[in-house]
């Protein structure tokens, strides 16, 4: 199971950073038009799409130990979405030994100390996207 999570996570970050750089190439992030924007079915995917980011991030913010940690992650789930939550789970997926029958156990249930690189990074990276769109 670890080695298809590690390939479905894998193939969601790059299909992700590919059609994020594929719009952005064609369209500002900034410049969705007013009758996209105010559409009720964009309106409710994008309920949808941010109640899951939070619901995630909540599994997430009981894994980090670390209040930093937890903070950096929110600001790069909500930012960044599922880029952020591949990262995350690549993180944990690729922390564990495939080999390991309790493995899937183990990312699921084991808590981190909360280290601050890679949600820095990602969040770093989401300001820097917003504040170039």
């Amino acid at each position: 199971m670890i080695p298809f999570l590690r390939a479905l996570f894998i193939v969601v970050i790059a299909s992700m950073l590919a059609v994020t750089s594929w719009a952005s190439l064609h369209t500002p992030l900034f410049s969705i038009p007013r009758e996209v924007f105010t559409h009720p079915w964009f309106i409710a995917t994008l309920f949808d799409a941010y109640w899951a980011f939070v619901a995630f991030y909540v599994w997430i913010a009981w894994k980090e130990q670390s209040l930093a940690a937890r903070v950096l992650w929110f600001i790069a789930v909500i930012a960044l979405g599922n880029i952020a939550m591949a990262a995350f789970m690549l993180r944990e997926l690729f922390a564990v030994s495939a080999a390991d029958s309790s493995a899937l156990s183990t990312v699921f249930t084991r808590r981190n100390a909360g280290t601050l690189a890679l949600p820095g990074i990602l969040t770093t990276a989401s300001i820097i996207v917003y504040l170039l769109a």
